[in-house]
């Protein structure tokens, strides 16, 4: 499910840590130029699947989430399968990486 903003109403640590099955986590910013420009290849990659979760989460300082999965550049993606990191994208360039984590991630057990 590609979402086209991100959110400041970020979820805590913790929720994340309980989520169930596959999902994708993207910290950035809605000013961001860098995030701005990854949006066509990753809405390439995601619009098309509909039933994975996409959360767009806004980033900056003191924002516990992004901080408590270490993130320092925009955008990152983090492919997460029941809760647990299986892969990161930073500053994706290309459809063809994202298409390959979201790969990686359906075959995560």
């Amino acid at each position: 499910m590609y979402t086209s903003h991100y959110s400041d109403d970020a979820p805590y640590p913790e929720e994340i840590a309980q989520l169930k099955g596959r999902a994708i986590l993207e910290f950035g910013t809605n000013w961001c130029p860098i995030c701005a420009g990854a949006q066509p290849a990753i809405r390439e990659v995601l619009e098309p699947l509909p039933d994975l979760p996409h959360i767009k989460i806004e980033d900056g300082p003191g924002r516990r989430l992004g901080r408590s999965f270490g993130v320092k550049l925009w955008p990152t993606l983090i492919f997460l399968n029941d809760g647990q990191e299986v892969s990161r994208i930073v500053r994706p360039t290309s459809s063809g990486e994202i298409r390959k984590a979201v790969s990686q991630l359906a075959g995560a057990r």
